[in-house]
């Protein structure tokens, strides 16, 4: 393995971490509808757990309403279900045809809770990406020790790896920033 190999995996693993915060934030509910809060749920459909998107258009016709429209009409009672009994406190509406999902406003406390709930995230994400700094370091100093690479390269090296995690470490920041931003809008 070469020293531009560890730099390209490394990269890989760092852009991973960051889409896998971005998933986790677009799961809090900031107030402001969004089909990322429900298109995720798991709705048994006919004995199988089948993700809501498979089986149903969700649109957000306003910012605090979400409208889910099975595509067969005998899966709203299921939909339905599924969603009480998640975790996202919200009732839902059912008209036999149209599941309506109006999103209440966060009060002050819940905003505030949040908003430490996305700093708990956004900070296992930079320890992520610092973990796979290190990794990508021993690696490095390993080609170093087994005189497949010379001292001058592993500096390189690992400089390119700190560039890395800077900006991947940057990027979890915006990430950040845009979500408080969010959650204090309403």
């Amino acid at each position: 393995m070469s020293v531009k190999q560890i730099v390209h995996d490394t990269e890989d693993k760092m852009k991973k971490t960051i889409e896998s915060t971005k998933r986790e934030f677009a799961e809090i509910r900031t107030g402001r509808a969004s089909p990322s809060l429900i298109e995720g749920l798991r709705v048994d459909y006919y004995g199988t757990p089948t993700l809501l998107k498979q089986i149903a258009s969700i649109s957000i016709p306003d910012a605090r309403l979400i409208v889910i429209q099975p595509w067969d009409p005998s899966a709203v009672k299921e939909i339905e279900k599924t969603i009480l009994k998640s975790n996202l406190g919200i009732t839902p509406m059912n008209d036999g045809k149209v599941i309506r999902l109006s999103i209440p406003a966060l009060s002050k406390e819940r905003r505030d809770e949040l908003a430490k709930l996305v700093k708990t995230m956004a900070e296992e994400g930079r320890i992520s990406l610092r973990t796979i700094r290190r990794d990508a370091n021993e690696a490095i100093k390993k080609l170093e020790d087994d005189k497949i690479i010379p001292e001058d390269e592993r500096f390189t090296g690992q400089d390119e790896i700190q560039k890395l995690t800077d900006r991947y470490i940057q990027n979890i920041e915006q990430v950040l920033k845009d979500k408080e931003k969010e959650l204090t809008e309403f």
